[in-house]
């Protein structure tokens, strides 16, 4: 009976042997890798599709911080916050309006007679440089290459019809209305929304909470601002100097030198000057000369100028920084999230140097000199001992 229940005890020891034990959390771990994967694929697939209302939601919440300053003035004031909102969204509107009704039709004429005196401009400056600097480029038709079959295939490919116009001017105008009731509630029910959201914290982290809520108003807000100013006094000086040497098309490349200069980080500058440049240089070389020179002369009073004056209270970024930050949100959100990623890094920047702590770096002072006076005492035992 004992060599039989033996014999059992051997064939269960080998059928074990045989087969492999799961551990009891490798399921759990199963389940969670798998819980992991699916919620990466969900996460994936709503940014996919709501990036365009996402990248809407963040321009609204950049021009509430924009606006909140003047909102909070007015409402120290006396005004409620809604009625102080409503009446900065008002007058903002009247302004566009009044600009439109103002340079309107001049800006719209003069974009008309640019866009179609550009490829004839970049054929002189190019006729111009083979000439007088005997470069080789591609001039006149072979500049821009274009043949009846190009432009009615360009025509047919970017030329939408009657519907397609009507519902691309609906869809912009129910953008515009959603992203402005975006921005009035997010600007009136401001401090309220940053009371419910710090109501679901501890007492410790609400203060938290309203650091960075204020740091992101005060540096998002004050970037778009100070862009703004620096924005309108460089299309102001640059028109008001395009007309002075008789420039054509001053409005449109006074306000393309404006807005580029600011809001393209490093590339902007050059970018900003060589539209007007080669505008100028078409009908009188010596213009072009001139337009290059006041580009420069204008960028340097305004970075020792201007720039620390009126971006003092902003974060300053460093341009390949704020270049890469730019290539990075037009990739994920378009034109929408290279307006918006400046912004965003000066946020993150000046939150890191609230929060972080930097050390100071090691001296690299010189290694000390080893003292070699008890090398040369006689030692007792080596023969030397002192008499």
């Amino acid at each position: 009976m004992s060599e039989d229940s033996s014999h059992v005890d051997q064939a269960d020891s080998a059928e074990r042997v045989g087969r492999v034990v799961t551990p009891p959390w490798l399921k759990q771990v199963i389940l969670y890798v798998l819980l992991a994967i699916a919620a990466y694929q969900m996460s994936g697939w709503l940014f996919h599709n709501l990036r365009g209302f996402l990248g809407l939601l963040f321009l609204a919440w950049l021009f509430s911080v924009t606006i909140e300053p003047i909102v909070d003035w007015i409402e120290d004031h006396g005004l409620r916050r809604g009625a102080a909102t409503g009446l900065v969204l008002l007058a903002m509107f009247l302004f566009g309006i009044g600009f439109v009704a103002l340079f309107g039709a001049l800006l719209a004429e003069q974009l008309a007679e640019l866009l179609t005196a550009l490829p004839g401009a970049l054929s002189s400056v190019a006729e111009w440089s083979n000439r007088v600097l005997g470069t080789d480029f591609a001039t006149g038709s072979d500049l821009l290459n274009l043949t009846p079959e190009t432009i009615r295939d360009l025509a047919q490919e970017f030329t939408p019809g009657i519907l397609g116009v009507l519902s691309s001017i609906v869809g912009v105008v129910f953008q515009a209305l959603a992203m402005l009731l975006f921005v009035f509630y997010m600007s009136a029910q401001g401090p309220a929304f940053r009371r419910t959201i710090s109501s679901w914290f501890p007492a410790r982290q609400q203060q938290i909470i309203s650091v960075v809520w204020g740091i992101s108003v005060e540096k998002a807000g004050g970037y778009v601002v100070s862009r703004l100013v620096l924005a309108a006094v460089s299309s102001v000086a640059t028109g008001i100097f395009l007309v002075i040497i008789d420039v054509p098309y001053w409005l449109p490349l006074a306000l393309w030198t404006g807005i580029v200069s600011q809001f393209v980080p490093t590339l902007g500058t050059y970018l900003a000057i060589a539209l007007p440049a080669i505008i100028a240089a078409a009908a009188q070389p010596m213009d072009g000369v001139w337009v290059v020179v006041f580009g420069t002369v204008y960028q340097q009073i305004e970075n020792y100028v201007l720039h620390p004056r009126i971006t003092s209270k902003t974060v300053s970024i460093h341009p390949a920084v704020a270049f890469g930050s730019v290539i990075v949100g037009a990739s994920l959100f378009g034109a929408v999230g290279a307006l918006v990623s400046v912004p965003v890094v000066a946020v993150i920047q000046a939150l890191v140097e609230t929060y972080g702590r930097r050390y100071e770096l090691v001296s690299d002072a010189p290694a000390p000199v080893p003292d070699t006076t008890a090398d040369e005492t006689p030692q007792p035992g080596n023969g030397d001992e002192p008499e």
